[in-house]
This record gives structure tokens, sequence and C-alpha cells, in this order.
């Protein structure tokens, strides 16, 4: 798949998610094979009025390379105002979000909003990308819901405005994160357009992600949730795509050095406090399926301080490979 200079042979990328995507996670998950990583969703309005906060989601290190800054707005000038900020902070591509569900961003006229109103989505890219000098992606869902799902249509109209690929949530706006994503649309995307076409929606398991490969003819996949579940999913389809096999799940010691190199990262770039709370979304992740690991994770859910936290991982990892004594009856 090409996309300017990116050149890679079926990616596995990172989806932009907000309150998760951020420089640390983006790190760890491109140290475990992501192959693009994207910002949380950056508020075209927050960015052009300066907020600190906007600011600080399109900051990245080049060891995140290949970067985009996903953007989402409704108004035109304001989202070609923001493509050009965030194109002076020189990542490798620009991403508008055309299909975030939530209310608070689709029902104003943002995200999946968009798909309700074709020629302002039009107007938006085209400007996005007449303003930039890097490649312009755009990510989308279907449609709106079941009755109005016009993909084809939609990527059609976008090749035309010059975006180098086209992400596509396989589920409508109505749809959020709920059913069974429909990947019978990408052969027909694919069919339509001459631009990458990359898949989004529903892939958890290494086997998932190569289903998808081989019955659509994707250029790429997007994972989003399953990378929270599991950070080294990335590393185990590629390992499944290249050689036929399955990869064992992490073991403990890897999952204990990875956790504690995440927590640190967020720490280090967040400071001690907010970066600890901020990392609780991620314990899940790395105890998933080990023994009594609800218990233990409600136990550093009450943790503000970065050494409790490792302190508390490093009793229950001993105690994970230390055996229960046995008890003889007398």
């Amino acid at each position: 798949m090409r996309i300017g200079s990116i050149d890679i042979d079926r990616p596995i990328v990172l989806a932009p998610m907000e309150d998760v995507t951020d420089a640390a996670f983006r790190i760890i998950c491109r140290r475990l094979g992501a192959d693009i990583v994207y910002t949380e969703f950056v508020n075209s309005e927050g960015l052009i009025r300066d907020s600190a906060k906007t600011k600080e989601k399109v900051m990245f290190a080049d060891e995140e390379r290949p970067f985009g800054i996903q953007l989402y707005g409704g108004e035109e000038s304001s989202m070609e105002g923001a493509a050009r900020i965030a194109d002076s902070y020189d990542p490798d591509l620009i991403d508008i979000n055309c299909g975030c569900w939530v209310r608070d961003v689709a029902l104003r006229g943002a995200g999946a909003g968009l798909l309700k109103d074709l020629p302002r989505m039009e107007r938006i890219v085209a400007r996005v990308v007449n303003t930039v000098k890097r490649p312009v992606t755009v990510k989308t869902r279907l449609g709106w819901d079941e009755q109005n799902i016009r993909i084809i249509h939609v990527a059609r109209m976008l090749e035309e405005t010059g975006i180098k690929a086209l992400t596509i949530h396989c589920r409508t706006r109505a749809q959020a994160h709920r059913g069974e994503p429909d990947f019978s649309w990408i052969p027909k995307v694919k069919a339509a357009v001459t631009i990458p076409i990359i898949v989004n929606g529903g892939m958890t398991t290494p086997q998932a992600i190569k289903r998808v490969f081989e019955e659509t003819g994707c250029d790429g996949v997007m994972i989003g949730r399953g990378a929270v579940e599991n950070p080294w999913l990335f590393r185990q389809a590629k390992h499944l795509l290249r050689h036929g096999e399955t990869l064992p799940p992490a073991s403990l010691e890897e999952r204990v050095r990875v956790l504690f190199d995440h927590l640190q990262l967020a720490v280090k770039l967040k400071g001690e406090r907010r970066g600890v709370i901020e990392f609780r979304k991620h314990y899940s992740g790395y105890l998933r399926g080990l023994p009594n690991a609800a218990k233990v994770r409600h136990e550093l859910m009450q943790y503000a301080e970065m050494s409790r936290v490792l302190d508390r991982v490093q009793q229950y990892a001993l105690s994970l490979r230390t055996p229960e004594p046995i008890v003889v009856p007398a």
C-alpha cells in the first residue's frame, strides 16, 4: 500500500481513538508492530483557537513515524485553518474524521454527521487537500444507517478531491460499535476506485485480520479496540500473514515489562498523577485472562502513584510464578 512516501505491504494500522491513542500508547503499539499510528481526534476549532489541550494531541516523536494527525470538524474554514496548523507539525499524513458516531460530534455536523451532507463533506475534504503539503486521507463509515449506505459514491467523490487513501469502518453510524461489521462492501469499493482502501471494525484476533485481507482484497486494516484489549495483536497478525503460523500469547514476563514501559512513558509525558490515572484504561488489556485479574485490576484502579502500581504488579506476577504450597492433610 502506498500513501505518499509511505509504502508498506498489507499494513496493520492503529486507529485514532479519543482518550486512548495518546503518545505513550502510540509508541508502545509501534514497538509491537503497528505500521502507522494516529493521534486522538483533534478538534479543528480547538486547534485554530490555540487550545493547549488540543495542541498537546498533535505533538509526536520520530519513533512514532509513520504518523498521522486526524482532524474533525464541520466548518470548512476551521478545517482549512486547522489543516494548515497540523501540516506545520510535519506529520506523515493528515486524516479527516468523517466517521465518529458520538452524538456530540455527529449531530453537530462533524464526523459521521458529514454522511448526511455529502456536498459539505466534499468541500471540506477538497479544501484540506488543497491546503496542505502532505497526503490527506479520510476515515468514514458505510453510511448514516442501513437505509442510507452510499459508500461507493462517497469513495468515488473523495478520490476525485485528491485524497490518497480511504479507511472504511464497516458499520453504519446508527450501529456505532454494535452488531457485526459488513465487509461485503469492500470489494465493491475496491472495484470503484484506485486509491488504497483500509478496513476497520470488529477485528480482534489475528485470524479475523487474515480473513478480512483474504476475503475483501483490502490494502490495509485498522485496529481500534482490539489493540487496547491486546497490544500484541499487530505482531501476532503480521506473523500469521507472513508465516502462516499463530504466535503464542505474550508471556507473563513480557506483559509485565510492556505494562511497565507503557506506564513509565505515560508518566514521563504527562506527569505522575495524570499519567497513572489516565493509564487505568489499559490494565484490563495487560492482565486479560490471568488468574484473579479482576481483583488486582480493582486494586490498581485505586492508585495514583506509579511506585504503588509497579510494586503491586510485581507482587502479582511473583504470585503467578510461585505455585501455591501443597497442604498435606494430617
